[in-house]
């Protein structure tokens, strides 16, 4: 298992390196717009804006709206999916109003939240607890319909009542789904965020960096603080990975994953 680890990481890493080489080729031969920063001149840049205070504060910015809405996200639809996914009355009767939120894009909503909230943190804040919500809840839902119906009928033939069912059978056989939902949640927060930082740039973060780089002409810096983003994006997501292979290694072993 080490050993494919390591044979996918060197792969992955010969890929990227050929693409920058590539990209580095191409505006060299002219083969893409002038306004185009070479590729060389992108990474020289990023590699010197950590030095700067406002790029650094500005990356504070993003993270700690994306935080506060993955958070409020995660105490709001795991509650909600329980309730729904324990009675199924209201998960009936909710069901189509689901349905329809789900789809909206959530870019689309971005004028609604910054009339709503003037304060660009509130904003991002909110549309990133609106867009995290659904993977949430939708994957409590899916991991409450996967328990195990004999665990629960023998928890209750002891006398135990509904609120110690859910939270001694159903919770636990739900959090690998629900973990599921969350890493899914965190791959969309960082979007979000800069969508809404490039519209309303008032608040700071990754993307009025890029806006205020963009009216300065300096498509280097813009490019830069996209390089950035990725692999903040690409570090969370490998991290939470991580966090839940290791928390939820028994399902991976139950499921035949760990083979």
């Amino acid at each position: 298992m080490t050993g494919g680890r390591l044979e996918r990481g060197i792969l992955g890493a010969v890929g990227i390196i050929g693409f920058l080489a590539v990209s580095e080729l191409a505006g060299r031969a002219g083969l893409v717009p002038d306004v185009m920063p070479y590729m060389s001149d992108v990474l020289a840049t990023a590699a010197r804006l950590p030095a700067e205070e406002q790029f650094r504060a500005d990356v504070l910015a993003t993270l700690a709206a994306c935080l506060n809405g993955l958070a409020i996200a995660i105490a709001v639809a795991v509650p909600a999916g329980l309730l729904l996914g324990t009675v199924p009355f209201l998960e009936r009767s909710t069901r189509p109003l689901v349905e329809f939120l789900r789809p909206i894009p959530s870019v689309s909503l971005i004028p609604v939240a910054v009339f709503v909230f003037p304060d660009s943190h509130d904003a991002k804040t909110a549309l990133i607890f609106y867009t995290c919500s659904w993977p949430v809840l939708i994957n409590t839902l899916y991991g409450l319909s996967d328990v195990d119906p004999l665990a629960k009928d023998t928890l209750r033939s002891f006398g135990f009542g509904p609120l110690a069912v859910v939270l001694r059978v159903s919770l636990p056989s739900a959090a690998p789904f629900i973990a599921t939902g969350v890493r899914i949640a965190v791959s969309v927060t960082l979007i979000v965020a800069v969508s809404v930082e490039l519209l309303a740039p008032g608040g700071g973060g990754i993307g009025a960096f890029q806006s205020l780089a963009g009216s300065a002409n300096r498509a280097d810096r813009v490019f830069a603080a996209v390089v950035w983003a990725g692999l903040i994006g690409l570090a969370a997501n490998l991290l939470f990975t991580a966090a839940e292979r290791r928390v939820f290694r028994w399902h991976r072993a139950r499921t035949g994953e760990a083979a």
